[in-house]
């Protein structure tokens, strides 16, 4: 009677082995499987982008080569589009890069000491220009001092690109506004809004995937990589922290994320 008990007890944990197993080999097929089609996605949406510039770039170069009688200013016309998608293929480049590292060789990234308030004056500043021709105000309560320990190119990429997002599509005579309103040891606490249009509401939750678009064309249009929110998130996550977005009451989109200090 004891052996029949102790079989059945042997039999059952043999069983329970077997469906763990099987269910381990499941999730890892599973996660496979959904591994090799964001892949397959990823190909197919850097294909699609860099296939514009580089078309563009083939189409102004072969008039030149084809009408060498062409005036001088219409030639100059030609070669300064030529010239911008250039810009535009090694902005996808970069930002495409950008985030490879982040996502597969984090630990190659260098971790220093950053001022934060000395890093957002220099990406306000950066953008001088546009924020003057498109009458913006600029409300910046990040002060020099407010080190982290993290990576200084992300946490420019960071800034800039959210500023940049504004820029290019909250529209103009807005105000931009970007403070830590909460610390602690660990963590700094950090709010981003302009005063702009917003985003609708069905696309709140997808404007971080790659190369999403709120309405199509609007990256060609502007001359972005599509990539710029993308590497925000990335950039957020890298430091330990967490983003969310929304539009305000008042018009306008906010970001709240965290960093870690350390």
């Amino acid at each position: 009677m004891k052996v029949y008990w102790l079989l059945l007890v042997i039999l059952a944990f043999a069983f329970v082995f077997i469906f763990t197993i099987l269910k381990a080999k499941s999730i890892l097929e599973k996660a496979e499987k959904q591994n090799r089609r964001l892949k397959q996605q990823m190909t197919s949406n850097v294909a699609h982008e860099l296939r514009t510039p580089v078309t563009c770039i083939r189409g102004y170069l072969e008039t030149l080569i084809s009408c060498p009688d062409m005036e001088l200013e219409k030639r100059k016309t030609f070669l300064d589009r030529a010239y911008n998608q250039t810009l535009r293929l090694s902005e996808l480049i970069s930002d495409m890069a950008l985030i490879s590292k982040m996502e597969e060789s984090p630990e190659m990234l260098p971790i220093q000491s950053v001022d934060l308030g000395y890093l957002s004056q220099e990406v306000f500043e950066e953008f001088a220009e546009p924020i003057a021709a498109k009458g913006i105000k600029i409300d910046n309560f990040l002060q020099e001092g407010l080190v982290i320990h993290g990576n200084s190119s992300l946490l420019h990429a960071l800034l800039r690109n959210l500023v940049e997002n504004s820029i290019k599509y909250a529209g103009d005579d807005i105000r931009l506004h970007l403070e830590c309103h909460s610390r602690n040891d660990q963590t700094c606490y950090f709010t981003y809004y302009d005063t702009g249009k917003g985003v609708p509401e069905e696309h709140i939750d997808r404007i971080f995937e790659r190369f999403y678009r709120v309405s199509e064309g609007r990256t060609r249009e502007s001359g972005g990589s599509g990539l710029g929110l993308s590497i925000v998130r990335n950039a957020v996550a890298f430091h330990g922290g967490e983003i969310k977005v929304e539009n305000r009451p008042n018009g306008g989109l906010q970001f709240t994320f965290s960093l870690n200090i350390r």
